[in-house]
């Protein structure tokens, strides 16, 4: 009996596997274990992460761990409407009744519209606060750190007071202070980008106090992870604009590749970014 159990897993694993690494030709929803599901045109399979392709020319992506993703099935037609999570005080409450594609009990979140419409209101590039959640709790949406910090962005209890945040595991109130809070820095820095992040994770005061980005190596790690994230997705934009602009058969090429997002870096002039080589 328990070798059918075991043969049964190992095939149910397979499979799994098996569909992450299929080619998708149509919009699909990855469902994650977490409860959230995230729209994309594409996926590719890359080393242990699965790349979720926002657009179909490929210039937006987000990384999910493959182990994270617990089936994919055909997007929607309508719009995905946004769950809220009730406000808690103590502890994460159970997600919402309900889901999508015949599977009861997931809450119908689609991270990637959770992302944008946030980063619009603060006008920020998705992709930085995307990679900035990744660095952060890799899209886990009940994460704790050791400090406290909790949800997407992981949010201190006190900081998230201060944004207006009631429950840091709300995903759509988590996202949206975080992504209010890194303008604030942005703009506390002059949009110093490196120092912004470093803010982040240190705190200002730190950052201060050491006129710029403080010499831990967890800071120092966490800024690089992230630069190499974010340039990893703007080469990539940069690559489809000038692979768009070069075809005959398009005739808002140019345009696609004028603009700005398509080319904009994060240079890592700073210590902390050059310790972990972010531009790999």
């Amino acid at each position: 009996m328990n070798g059918v159990r075991q043969v049964r897993k190992v095939a149910g694993v397979v499979a799994i596997l098996a569909m992450a690494a299929l080619p998708c030709l149509a919009a699909e929803v990855a469902v994650l274990k977490n409860g959230f599901s995230i729209k994309h045109e594409r996926r590719e399979v890359v080393g242990d992460v699965t790349r979720l392709y926002m657009n179909k020319e490929g210039s937006s992506f987000v990384d999910v761990p493959t182990s994270e993703i617990e089936h994919f099935e055909a997007a929607p037609d309508d719009p995905t409407p946004i769950a809220h999570v009730p406000d808690t005080t103590s502890r994460p409450v159970p997600p919402p009744r309900g889901g999508i594609g015949g599977f009861p009990g997931r809450p119908v979140i689609d991270l990637n519209q959770v992302v944008n419409e946030a980063s619009g209101r603060y006008r920020l590039d998705p992709d930085l606060v995307n990679s900035v959640i990744k660095a952060e709790s890799d899209f886990n949406a009940h994460a704790v750190s050791p400090k406290g910090a909790r949800g997407l962005m992981q949010l201190m209890p006190g900081t998230a007071s201060q944004l207006g945040v009631p429950n840091a595991f709300d995903p759509q109130a988590n996202v949206e202070g975080g992504t209010k809070y890194l303008r604030e820095l942005l703009e506390k820095y002059n949009f110093d980008i490196i120092k912004a992040l470093a803010a982040y994770n240190a705190g200002p005061q730190t950052v201060e106090r050491f006129g710029g980005v403080p010499p831990y190596h967890e800071t120092k790690a966490y800024v690089a992870r992230i630069v190499r994230d974010f340039n990893k997705k703007k080469v990539a934009q940069q690559k489809g604009a000038v692979a768009k602009k070069g075809s005959p058969s398009s005739p808002n090429a140019h345009a696609t590749a004028a603009k700005p997002s398509a080319g904009r870096t994060i240079q890592a002039n700073s210590t902390a970014a050059k310790s972990g080589h972010p531009n790999e």
